[in-house]
């Protein structure tokens, strides 16, 4: 029997590399993101005169290209560092991966060439290793450490802000921290907060245009000639737009087209094609949020669902209720729906709406379905 790699090897593609197409992708050129570029690069030109830089936040929602440009920056600086005497070690760290102070610290340790387990240590001897490094540099030069902590308030929700409180009171170690969510820094007390002073970011969603502009440069890379139909990009681009300006669903529009495209042994890629790929990537999504929510949370988006279905304006009271009935007196408490709502929400599922009621009679929050009602049925009732 003939390879099945070898039989799939063979077929036709309209892609002639997919790297380019990838969010962690980094391009030569990155579009419209100069100007946050520009303001990474004149804290860190600090590290070029042998001083440590300031600390820096980057803000901005999924997609606006933060990590990116992060990345970038780290890569000029590295280049400009090559040419003067100066010993500066720039480090990326996801705080998905590295969820725990001992993690990440072990994780530098080890990139800086400290042999450091991944657990087995107290806290103490993993710091004062990491501390060591700055001591003892065989380099005969200062080092000048740069942390990037992609994600950092998954980790401080988790754990705390002790890695904070370690890396701003580690001498010549500069920290740049990259978050969606503007609040994040209620995770961090303020004796922490008085050590990282730092300068803020923003990222702004992109619009149609500035989309449109990253998926040419990355098609060109990634398709075979005179593969893309004329609306392909302008359709990516404007559902990408409605989704908060995330060019990361842009890029995954325009991918997940050219798979259908290769799907139907088609040589073009089509209009048609990019409305069957939202489809497929809004199924992908919910359903597999769906399905590793929870049980409570699954009762409270039934409850959603109902009501939604209803036409019924959903206020918290009101889906409490629904959320009672669908649990048959297995519930948990009315403070702990909020949570639920919270954490919904920041998956993209609903959304909710502060509403004024006029004078004297409060205001009230209106929570509504984010995602197709049909979906989220079929989903919940086959778990």
């Amino acid at each position: 029997m003939e390879n099945i790699f070898d039989t799939l090897e063979g077929e036709e593609s309209i892609f002639k590399d997919k790297k380019p197409l990838d969010h962690r992708f980094l391009p030569e050129n990155l579009p419209h993101r100069n100007e946050q570029i520009t303001q990474i690069a004149k804290y860190w030109i600090e590290a070029l005169n042998n001083v440590t830089p300031s600390d820096i936040t980057l803000y901005g929602k999924t997609g606006t290209g933060k990590t990116a440009a992060a990345n970038f920056a780290r890569e000029q600086l590295i280049e400009a560092a090559s040419n003067k005497n100066v010993f500066i070690r720039v480090e990326y760290i996801r705080c998905t991966d590295y969820t725990t102070e001992y993690q990440v610290i072990a994780q530098l340790c080890q990139k800086l060439g400290r042999d450091v387990p991944n657990r087995g240590w107290t806290k103490g001897e993993v710091i004062n290793t990491f501390r060591d490094i700055f001591r003892k540099n065989v380099h005969g030069k200062k080092l000048i450490l740069i942390v990037i902590l992609d994600e950092i308030d998954i980790l401080l929700e988790k754990d705390g802000d002790g890695i904070l409180y370690t890396l701003t009171r580690t001498e010549n170690v500069s920290i740049l921290s990259i978050s969606n969510y503007v609040d994040f820094k209620k995770f961090i007390k303020p004796r922490v907060m008085s050590s990282l002073r730092d300068k803020e970011i923003v990222f702004p969603p992109y619009v149609a245009d500035q989309l449109a502009d990253i998926l040419s440069e990355r098609a060109e890379l990634s398709f075979k000639p005179n593969s893309l139909d004329d609306d392909v990009i302008p359709l990516c681009s404007a559902m990408a737009a409605k989704e908060e300006g995330d060019a990361r669903y842009a890029l995954d529009l325009l991918t997940t087209a050219g798979e259908i495209a290769d799907e139907e042994k088609s040589d073009v890629i089509y209009g048609d094609y990019v409305r069957k790929a939202k489809d497929r990537i809004e199924h992908n999504k919910v359903t597999d949020i769906i399905i590793t929510l929870p049980t409570q949370q699954q009762r409270v988006l039934e409850a959603i669902l109902k009501l939604t279905q209803n036409n019924e304006e959903i206020t918290s009271g009101k889906l409490y209720d629904t959320y009672k009935e669908v649990s048959k007196g297995d519930s948990v408490t009315y403070r702990r729906i909020f949570d639920f709502i919270n954490e919904l929400e920041m998956l993209g599922i609903i959304s909710t709406n502060t509403i004024s009621r006029g004078r004297g009679k409060g205001r009230t929050n209106i929570i509504t379905l984010q995602c197709d009602t049909k979906l989220l049925e079929t989903t919940l009732f086959s778990i």
